[in-house]
């Protein structure tokens, strides 16, 4: 959220060094601002279309494309665009940096706020590493369905992330551990997922999500596994195996 209040689609918390530019074409430094201590129109001045050259994120991201111009939308714009997509939008926040964001209940709340002007309640998953977020939507609004992000960093310090909760609440167990929230999804980091982890979570109760599934060896032996859905920064990938 901005300082003006606009819930904006971010993957940072801050703005990019990697692919932000001011107004003079420059890339940014190290010490780019948070979103929240920007107006939505400062914010705007940012161009955060291209990667900037000889970098090793360019190297992280091959394939893609340059969109110069391309600028921070607010959730409003991308839910009003897209009036037929469904979506799963990550709340987010992180509780080692709490100075950063505002409270995970007053985003989740905005985030609401926009998603029911839009006439998108139906077509929208809210998650979180944070579960404070997720938590609170299942409070003020258990129509919303609801995600629950974990990976491994998140699940070692869990009582951090999961404000109170361990895995070891529920036998050593994690889908145990989501399940007892009350949402519906478990979406862990690829790299955690256990033929055995799918079966014990959708045996629960729970779909399984995978997350960030790029290679096309991984998405055929989730896929093989019965996952539920697939994350992925290559959904065109996704869509060659899927037909296949």
């Amino acid at each position: 959220m901005t300082a003006d209040g606009v819930v904006v689609v971010s993957h940072d918390l801050t703005l990019n060094p990697n692919i932000t530019r001011d107004a003079s074409g420059r890339y940014l430094d190290s010490s780019a601002p948070a979103i929240r201590d920007l107006t939505f129109a400062d914010l705007r001045e940012y161009d955060v279309g291209r990667i900037r050259p000889r970098s090793r994120y360019r190297l992280l991201y091959r394939a893609q494309r340059a969109n110069d111009g391309a600028r921070i939308p607010a959730l409003r714009d991308v839910l009003e665009a897209c009036p037929d997509a469904e979506f799963i939008v990550e709340l987010k926040t992180d509780p080692r940096y709490r100075d950063r964001t505002v409270a995970p209940e007053v985003l989740a709340d905005a985030a609401l706020a926009v998603i029911d002007a839009a006439g998108a309640s139906g077509r929208v998953i809210l998650e979180s590493f944070d579960w404070r977020g997720p938590r609170h939507v299942r409070r003020v609004r258990p129509d919303i369905r609801t995600a629950w992000l974990t990976r491994p960093e998140t699940v070692l310090k869990a009582a951090l992330w999961w404000d109170g909760e361990t895995p070891a609440r529920h036998g050593g167990s994690i889908p145990a551990a989501v399940a007892a929230q009350g949402g519906q999804i478990w979406a862990p980091a690829v790299l955690g997922v256990t033929r055995a982890g799918v079966e014990e979570a959708q045996a629960l109760g729970l779909l399984v999500f995978p997350w960030t599934v790029n290679r096309r060896a991984a998405m055929r032996r989730l896929i093989g596994w019965g996952v539920d859905g697939l994350i992925t920064d290559r959904p065109d990938v996704a869509a060659e195996v899927l037909a296949e």
